[in-house]
């Protein structure tokens, strides 16, 4: 997709700072982090959302796998960390490529908006 941001970041023309890539994902800091550690996993092929996500197979077990994998190496799999997708504009989906936020390093509240 000529117009997506995170396309932009897979075809290495919009900078980002990866963290983990894998053969068909790619995780990177938010740019406007929620927690400590703010991290966006997404598929490198484009998918509006989770749920077109979800048919793909075995794509969405890649993306939460990374994003456990991100999770250990900032070294918070053991204090805890949040995996969100937001779908939809109501939902808070600000790009239309999915991505899992992976937010951990302080207390999570609940609700969490």
């Amino acid at each position: 997709m000529p117009e997506c941001l995170f396309c932009g970041i897979v075809a290495g023309e919009v900078p980002a700072t990866k963290v983990l890539e894998g053969d068909r994902t790619v995780a990177f800091r938010d740019v406007n982090p929620q927690a400590p550690t703010h991290v966006l996993v997404i598929p490198r092929d484009h998918y509006p959302d989770a749920a077109a996500l979800a048919a793909v197979g075995g794509l969405l077990d890649e993306v939460v796998t990374q994003a456990h994998q991100v999770a250990v190496k900032e070294g918070i799999d053991d204090s805890g960390y949040r995996m969100v997708f937001n779908t939809g504009r109501e939902g808070g989906q600000t790009v239309g490529h999915v991505h899992l936020h992976l937010l951990g390093g302080r207390p999570m509240t609940w609700p969490p908006g």
